[in-house]
């Protein structure tokens, strides 16, 4: 079983792609995959800063620390390190393909689209609401986190 390396990615790197990392690692884990996870911006306005204290919350909620997290923002590198980066909007899909320097090796795609059914949907960005909002970015990035299992695990046969 080879190593599988997936980034996730949303403008501050401090609401979606750390509750999607946050997600994956916890399926990952319990899937017994072994792989390497992050998660990145297209903006730096968050560089080095923890995530969003709703998505610590929300994470929290599901038995997830992410406190140590820090933003960072999305290089030409992470094309090349990446198996896969996977974009929480279009806006961000824009953004990125703005930073890849079309050689790397990275697939890369809109977060949902790997969803059976869910196929060109964004996860909404829940910075500007409450509660409600943080808990329905889990339901998304979770039903993604799952999904991606399932092609990780098709990929090693």
């Amino acid at each position: 079983m080879e190593k599988h390396r997936v980034l996730f990615v949303c403008l501050g790197n401090i609401c979606r792609s750390p509750l999607a990392e946050a997600a994956f690692r916890k399926a990952a884990e319990e899937a017994g995959l072994d792989i390497e996870v992050d998660s990145a911006g297209t903006a730096n306005y968050h560089v080095g800063e923890p995530p969003d204290p709703r998505s610590i919350e929300e994470a929290q909620r599901h038995g997830i620390d992410i406190s140590s997290y820090r933003g960072r923002q999305l290089s030409s590198d992470d094309f090349h390190r990446f198996d896969r980066i996977l974009g929480m909007d279009r806006s961000n899909m824009a953004n990125m393909s703005r930073v890849d320097p079309g050689d790397g090796n990275a697939k890369v795609s809109l977060l949902m689209d790997i969803v059976p059914g869910q196929e060109g949907r964004e996860v909404a960005d829940p910075w500007y609401g409450g509660e409600d909002n943080f808990r329905d970015t889990w339901d998304d990035v979770s039903m993604a986190a799952e999904a991606l299992i399932a092609i990780l695990r098709d990929d090693d046969g």
